[in-house]
């Protein structure tokens, strides 16, 4: 799978550990930055990671910054994406089952290494239920953009 990936500053530490875990499992990771632990916008790397993932150039995109919040919020500003900021195993799951989810968050600050690589795995390995309520459910989400 292709993954886009971006974050800020704050969450530049787990974004390498997640580069690192993802490249390992076999997934081509495109990297959108930030690279150093200069102060920057998230916005300016996490939108870049969301495009990719809307134009169909990657399969899926993970955001992060220190909270996540920031993170979630720009990828849900490009036309396309569902991207769910989350914290634990069974939203990982859920999201994916429910929402086809095409990118997620995760907030450095506040969740650890080894919960976020259990929440990125999860998130990875769980396909969408295809069930009928669900895929009605999204297509009235993604109707909203057109208003």
């Amino acid at each position: 799978m292709k993954i886009a990936i971006g974050c800020d500053h704050g969450a530049l530490e787990l974004k390498n550990v997640l580069l690192n875990h993802l490249r390992q499992a076999g997934h081509q990771v495109e990297d959108f930055g930030t690279y150093t632990k200069d102060s920057c916008d998230y916005p300016d790397y996490c939108a870049q990671a969301a495009r990719a993932v809307a134009a169909g150039d990657c399969d899926r995109g993970i955001v992060l910054c220190t909270t996540g919040i920031g993170a979630s919020i720009t990828a849900n500003k490009i036309k396309g994406i569902r991207c769910a900021l989350l914290g634990d195993l069974l939203s990982a799951r859920l999201t994916r089952e429910h929402n086809d989810t095409n990118m997620m968050a995760l907030g450095a600050g506040v969740t650890g290494e080894n919960l976020a690589l259990a929440i990125v795995d999860t998130w990875l390995e769980t396909p969408f239920s295809e069930a009928p309520r669900h895929q009605r459910r999204i297509d009235k989400v993604m109707a909203l953009e057109k208003e």
